[in-house]
């Protein structure tokens, strides 16, 4: 039995073979990554979209930091 994991008689041609595998299953993972990113931020929007109206016009969680009170301190 022969030590070669590859059908083609020719090394270079092998090689190619060998090489071009691999970049197609990188290229595999990476189009599943930026899919499941894809879906995930889909997910996100999907119940963004479902949330009331009134959920998406609450205050900023940042206003504590522009406050006059913060503001007159940051002078004094």
């Amino acid at each position: 039995m022969s030590e070669k994991f590859y059908h083609e008689s020719d090394p270079a041609s092998a090689l190619r073979s060998w090489v071009m595998w691999q970049m197609l299953r990188g290229m595999g993972y990476g189009a599943l990554f930026v899919l499941t990113l894809a879906v995930i931020l889909g997910g996100l929007w999907g119940i963004g979209q479902i949330l009331p109206e009134e959920s998406k016009q609450a205050p900023s969680p940042y206003s504590q930091l522009n406050s006059p009170l913060i503001e007159a301190e940051q002078l004094a």
